[in-house]
């Protein structure tokens, strides 16, 4: 059974950090990503990474996010500094078996999600 085991969410003050993590159990993939979900806005990609390092990113948060990955414990880390009030949203774990994280339809797995909240 695979299954995409997110933390590190929680609130942060602007200009802050916290750092996302999500395990994935059952099967290894070829992409992981960070998608986020703000209140009536749409699923949007944060980040990606493939499995030999490769990494997009969404503009806004070029420079302040990393995304990374440790292919031995088959995790994906959302290293996110300097946040900002733009930032809060649900964030999801997504998962690929094809180098196809980049688009909602190319995500297989999703994780539970977890909250960020910045305050000002």
């Amino acid at each position: 059974q695979v299954q995409l085991v997110e933390s590190g969410g929680g609130l942060v003050q602007a200009g802050g950090s916290l750092r996302l993590s999500c395990a994935a159990s059952g099967r290894t993939f070829n992409s992981m990503g960070w998608y986020r979900q703000a209140p009536g806005k749409k699923r949007d990609l944060v980040a990606a990474i493939s499995s030999g390092g490769n990494t997009v990113y969404v503009d806004s948060v070029k420079g302040r996010f990393t995304i990374s990955r440790d292919n031995a414990k088959n995790t994906v880390y959302l290293q996110m500094n300097s946040l900002k009030p733009e930032d809060p949203a649900v964030y999801y774990c997504a998962a690929s078996i094809r180098l196809a994280i980049a688009t909602l339809s190319g995500v297989d797995y999703w994780g539970q999600r977890t909250q960020v909240t910045v305050s000002s």
